[in-house]
């Protein structure tokens, strides 16, 4: 299978070329990503445990999916796309906001991603793709940061800077 691209970006979103996206990754180039998100009605969040076999972060608890966008697909596509293929969910998703982080991973990776953040509503158990995703579960806003807090090995570097600012902005607009 052909490595996917991803697309490389200045501070401002604008598209500047495209890189292998592992190559991306062991540069540490700035690249356009999305983070998905899924709320039910209880105001829980779906979350996804990555798969044991993934190159980074494997078996580490993470938002609902995540990715990048394939060069000329929009967020929003891409979202629902990703979200298709690791947890068998077609739903609506807004834009949320967008922010720009670095993380470095102990095999010598490094996300640095100019990350879109997207919500969606659901009330749907997944079918996930085992190659992608290795467990799933719904848990409250308040759970999750208290768990991260005691237990910050169990979650992916991104999820944790992103979620307290996904947090906020939930509680700031009352979503």
């Amino acid at each position: 299978m052909k490595e996917e691209n991803v697309v490389l970006v200045d501070s401002n979103d604008n598209a500047i070329g495209l890189m292998p996206k592992m190559e991306a990754h062991e540069k540490g180039v700035l690249h356009r990503a999305f983070s998905v998100f899924i709320l039910n009605a209880k105001g829980e969040l779906m979350l996804q445990q990555r798969a044991a076999e993934k190159y980074h972060s494997p078996s580490l608890w993470t938002n609902t999916c995540c990715s990048h966008q394939r060069d000329g697909e929009t967020t929003l596509d891409a979202g629902k796309r990703r979200l298709r293929e690791e947890m068998g969910l077609e739903i609506p998703l807004q834009f949320l906001f967008s922010f720009i982080y670095k993380a470095d991973f102990d095999n010598g990776l490094t996300e640095h991603e100019l990350d879109h953040v997207l919500l969606g509503q659901s009330e749907q158990a997944p079918q996930i793709n085992k190659e992608e995703v290795g467990d799933w579960k719904w848990m409250s806003l308040p759970a999750i940061a208290t768990d991260m807090e005691e237990n910050p090995h169990h979650y992916t570097a991104w999820f944790k800077i992103i979620f307290n600012r996904f947090n906020q902005h939930i509680n700031a607009n009352h979503l």
